[in-house]
């Protein structure tokens, strides 16, 4: 559980807010009669930082996550009573981040040992949001042994993926906590977290930058990356495009913006003339630029300071026992 939460802290900061994500988790740990610092869920042996603090929003929990509602929240498939809350409200204009870890094997994970996800599950579900036009691109990142098989299936455009550990490779725990008698967290996602601590929320670090990162030693598997179905270049790929709440903004010319309101202007008062009478031409076509003249030089000024301003944000969902946390960019 410390994984995804870990992961979901890490989004936050970056300035992503709790309505952008969706948060699933098996929450079965802060309570456990073997936890022995009720309410409380650490990271790290040291338990400097207490994930499962009073500025957490848990969207599924419990008997809440299972495979049926997360493919539910990536498609959009509810039924009219679900809350927004617990939405994936993306469009085409949006990033996604998800985030998934747990136990797993050869193209499948495992949800709370009740049931499994298969890469084509996951893949099929990916392929449904795209013809949906639920998102612009994807990051898909798993934390599970034999993780790399989970985005072997994907055939959708535009999605970047990465996994913790080869077909026939285990993922490894990093820290254990002699307190609890249990890993806290996992290696893949922990040396994830210590490159991400020095990204700011205007960092300009490419995912070339974190994938570089990635070391075998350390991490004691190795990680892969999928960027075949990606048309963007890594290193020009910032990671704040899926972990950062910042907008960026694009600027349209004025002048530019204006002259394309008096062509379309010209083209509207030129349909006026040809389906008008040849004794109403000259009175529709003086009105139509008495109607229409002073909204282009006033009026017009402040639309387009209104449209100059084209804006993306993030967005992430899925954290679970599975955590799985997405984060999504939209416009």
């Amino acid at each position: 559980m410390s994984n995804a939460l870990s992961m979901y802290r890490t989004i936050k900061r970056l300035g992503i807010p709790d309505s952008n994500i969706i948060l699933m988790l098996a929450d079965d740990v802060s309570c456990n009669p073997r936890n022995k610092f009720p309410a409380s869920v650490y990271g790290d042996a040291g338990r400097k930082l207490d994930l499962y603090g009073d500025n957490i929003e848990v969207d599924y929990r419990g008997y809440e996550v299972t495979v049926e509602n997360f493919i539910r929240v990536l498609t959009g498939r509810h039924p009219p009573s679900l809350p927004r809350s617990k939405r994936l409200l993306t469009d085409a204009n949006s990033n996604i981040f998800i985030y998934m870890t747990g136990h797993g094997g050869n193209e499948f994970l495992k949800f709370q040992d009740n049931e499994e996800i298969s890469a084509f599950d996951v893949a099929d579900a990916f392929e449904q949001m795209w013809r949906g036009k639920r998102y612009n691109e994807i990051f898909f990142m798993a934390d599970t042994c034999q993780a790399n098989s989970m985005y072997s299936k994907l055939y959708s455009p535009n999605i970047l993926a990465t996994g913790s550990s080869l077909v026939g490779e285990n993922s490894y725990s990093y820290a254990n906590d002699q307190d609890i008698g249990v890993a806290v967290i996992d290696s893949f996602t922990h040396y994830i977290l210590e490159f991400m601590e020095g990204v700011g929320k205007t960092g300009k670090q490419s995912m070339k930058d974190l994938f570089d990162a990635f070391d075998p030693v350390k991490i004691n598997s190795h990680p892969g990356v999928r960027s075949d179905l990606f048309k963007r270049p890594l290193e020009e790929t910032l990671i704040t495009d899926f972990f950062g709440g910042v907008a960026r903004v694009d600027v349209v010319d004025s002048e530019s913006e204006e002259s394309s309101s008096l062509s379309l202007e010209e083209d509207q008062v030129e349909t006026v003339e040809r389906n008008t009478t040849q004794d109403d031409r000259r009175t529709s076509t003086s009105r139509e630029h008495e109607n229409r003249l002073p909204s282009t030089s006033t009026t017009g000024r402040e639309d387009w300071k209104a449209r100059a301003a084209r804006t993306w944000g993030a967005v992430g969902v899925v954290l679970g026992l599975v955590g799985a946390v997405v984060v999504r960019s939209t416009s």
